[in-house]
């Protein structure tokens, strides 16, 4: 697979576009990175994954998945050497990271949601935030 594989397939999943992070070519959804060809040059696409998830990839796979060298990696982000990747692999790949994100950004959105209410004071109208406590 090459890194035009990457992008064709990585833009086929539901509300993914296409965004630039430090210079780079990443995939989004709901504004937030799932993939990225940030090492292109070097012959890997990246995805962002679970821990387990990358435990399962690299051990499926040794020969088509890596950890990302240093805290990256050991925050689930993975390289997959395109050249050694065939499409379904790179398919399932992407896809789990796309659900990951999906899954995240619709989690994030229900627990880090704000709410507005009014407070009557001395006859003005205050406005509140109640935050949540989800520290």
């Amino acid at each position: 697979m090459k890194a035009e594989d990457f992008r064709r397939i990585a833009l086929s999943f539901e509300g993914a576009e296409e965004g630039s992070h430090m210079g780079s070519p990443d995939f989004r959804v709901g504004g937030r990175i799932f993939a990225t060809l940030a090492a292109q040059k070097q012959g890997y696409g990246n995805v962002k994954l679970t821990l387990e998830q990358q435990e399962e990839f690299v051990g499926e796979l040794p020969e088509v998945f890596l950890p990302i060298p240093g805290g990256w990696g050991r925050m689930g982000m993975t390289h997959i050497r395109l050249a050694k990747a065939n499409q379904d692999v790179l398919t399932g790949a992407l896809r789990a990271a796309w659900m990951l994100r999906k899954e995240k950004n619709t989690s994030t959105k229900k627990r880090g949601a704000k709410k507005k209410t009014c407070v009557q004071n001395s006859g003005q109208q205050l406005s509140a935030r109640i935050i949540s406590s989800s520290f």
